[in-house]
């Protein structure tokens, strides 16, 4: 029977086990560049089969939240060369998670004041986290976006092949896409965001247009093997809604499996909530989801996140639901997790306080098992 602390093979990347550090925003790199907290942050954390970093914008343009670490500076890839350096030095294996929030950001973010931009020009319900002129962070109310012009959106492809190369330049295993929780991939795939009436809006083959054009930019920039992808079918984060999920990302897993990824990962429910969650009239099928890719010949390691524990992780993984489970909050508070997970030790307690912004405290100093 399958185990969590099975060695797997995903892709190109060999990992030690299965249990992943699913990618948590913590808003400590200012000037969009990692620093020396982010290597002792990852380096505590090496003990997981496989680390994805915080969301990594891109661009300047791609950026939503203050103090996030970048890959759009010759600084930040120097910055991150040095986490990787140190992961590597522990035998983790570490990717990053490259990001574009479109409409999920805040004008004194974006470039000389910019609105952010999206597929169509529809305000999010949701909140950003910004730092004023006093130095000091606060949640604040996203701005309202420009819709994409049509010839833009080449640009921005161009831009997550460039992000591709810009992380293996920084030594990391491999990305993972982020076309999940709203953000501006996600936005191009849901209907409540996607208005548009070019060929990237209307139907299910349009609105997926976007995502699988990135897809095949950075697979060919640096091999399917190297590269995962974040879906969340049906999480309601930063204002994202379709009353008809299963259809187009049934059409999504489907054509995924022409580009030899390394994995998918599903946010099941909503992100951070329950995973029950359902938009529209009926539950979301994950099975057939999965069945989709697998139909179509896709071997992508698949992921679940949302939730899990040892003991669900544990089934996933052995009843052959899942290759991979990925943990948010756990890896947060418990550096040394995989240990505390194969021991069944205690784990600690994670302080919300302290998730956002800040230094070291609830950062890098949650002890591990002595």
């Amino acid at each position: 029977m399958t185990s969590l602390f099975d060695p797997i093979t995903v892709g190109d990347i060999s990992l030690a086990n299965r249990v992943v550090m699913a990618p948590l925003t913590r808003n400590r790199s200012p000037n969009a560049i990692p620093n020396d907290l982010q290597v002792e942050y990852y380096r505590q954390r090496a003990g997981a089969g496989l680390i994805i970093t915080e969301g990594t914008p891109i661009t300047q343009q791609g950026q939503g939240y203050a103090d996030v670490p970048g890959l759009y500076k010759p600084e930040a890839i120097a910055g991150w060369k040095k986490v990787t350096d140190a992961v590597h030095a522990k035998g983790g294996k570490i990717v990053t998670q490259i990001w574009h929030v479109g409409r999920v950001s805040h004008v004194s973010l974006q470039p000389n004041g910019a609105p952010p931009v999206a597929p169509s020009a529809i305000i999010a319900k949701s909140k950003t986290y910004i730092i004023d002129d006093a130095g000091k962070g606060s949640f604040a109310e996203t701005s309202e976006p420009r819709a994409l012009e049509t010839a833009e959106i080449v640009g921005i492809v161009e831009d997550f092949r460039k992000g591709a190369r810009a992380a293996i330049e920084a030594g990391f295993d491999g990305i993972e896409l982020h076309a999940a929780n709203g953000y501006l991939i996600d936005q191009f795939l849901r209907t409540g965001t996607n208005h548009r009436t070019d060929a990237y809006g209307g139907s299910i083959e349009n609105r997926a247009r976007f995502l699988l054009e990135v897809v095949a930019a950075v697979t060919a920039e640096i091999g399917g093997g190297r590269v995962g992808i974040r879906l969340s079918p049906v999480t309601p984060a930063n204002d994202a809604s379709d009353p008809d999920p299963q259809p187009i990302f049934n059409h999504v897993a489907e054509k995924l499996a022409g580009y030899g990824l390394a994995y998918i990962h599903v946010i099941e429910g909503a992100t951070g909530g329950d995973r029950n969650f359902q938009q529209g009239d009926k539950p979301f099928d994950y099975a057939a989801f999965k069945q989709a890719h697998r139909a179509a010949g896709g071997k992508a390691a698949w992921m679940v996140n949302n939730g899990y524990e040892r003991e669900s992780a544990t089934d996933a993984v052995a009843t052959g639901k899942a290759d991979l489970v990925a943990f948010g909050k756990l890896f947060i508070s418990n550096p040394d997790l995989v240990r505390r997970f194969r021991e069944e030790a205690a784990l600690n307690e994670a302080d919300r306080n302290t998730f956002y912004g800040g230094k070291e405290v609830g950062y890098t100093d949650y002890p591990a098992l002595a």
